[in-house]
């Protein structure tokens, strides 16, 4: 895992998000454990993210640390399988916590908030591939998605993600053991609504699986770039 000192303006450019329409959202992923000793700063930074209108901020807690004296209760297997696929899609040999990866294409170390905004900025104002909406009745979602500028030739997954806004931990052992942590946006399901060609307008449908909150994922198949991102309504 990264060891990094904490950054001294942890929150400042995070606080006050950028004016942006609420319908093409940046999607931030941050794989995270509570075995890590360096993953609290970026914990608390994404308590920050999800209060953003213009940012959906996820949580996929790995269980590779699990080993070293306290298994993540949060943790699942499919979150490092994710991880481990974003890190052969960027040609790298290794994975770590914490890393924030950036509609699936950038990644960031740690919790380095100057270096995120600055790319936040950048797929903020650069010209959308995708739409996508989302509604639910009950425990059914409908998702619409729209080609914009898309590049041809590619299959995109659409993928539904429920979430929990905030889990806590009481940590007994390993690096943080004696830690009470709160953690944001802890993802907890994901399921696959569809593939999508791209080339049309398309409608998918999926069934949830709980009264938690959703959203949804627009991602080039084999885990490359998120398109196009959307909060369940």
């Amino acid at each position: 895992m990264i060891r990094t000192a904490a950054v001294a303006s942890l929150l400042s450019l995070v606080l006050t998000a950028p004016v942006a329409a609420e319908s093409d959202p940046v999607v931030i992923e941050l794989f995270t454990s509570q075995g890590c000793s360096s993953c609290p700063p970026a914990d608390k930074l994404m308590h920050e993210l999800v209060k953003r209108d213009d940012v959906i901020g996820l949580a996929l807690h790995v269980d590779y640390w699990d080993y070293i004296g306290w298994e993540d209760e949060y943790a699942k297997p499919d979150h490092t399988l994710r991880q481990r696929a974003y890190a052969r899609w960027g040609g790298r040999s290794m994975i770590y916590t914490p890393q924030m990866v950036i509609n699936g294409q950038q990644d960031v170390v740690g919790a380095k908030s100057q270096e995120l905004e600055r790319i936040i900025d950048a797929h903020l104002t650069a010209a959308p591939e995708a739409e996508v909406v989302a509604a639910r009745v009950g425990n059914e979602v409908t998702v619409d998605v729209t080609p914009v500028d898309l590049p041809g030739g590619g299959t995109y997954d659409v993928r539904v993600v429920q979430y929990s806004p905030m889990r806590h931990a009481s940590i007994r052992r390993g690096e943080l053991a004696g830690h009470e942590l709160d953690y944001a946006n802890v993802v907890e399901s994901w399921q696959m609504a569809g593939k999508w060609e791209g080339v049309a307008p398309q409608q998918f449908s999926a069934q949830l699986t709980s009264d938690l909150p959703a959203v949804v994922l627009v991602q080039m198949a084999g885990h490359g770039p998120i398109v196009a991102a959307a909060k369940v309504k």
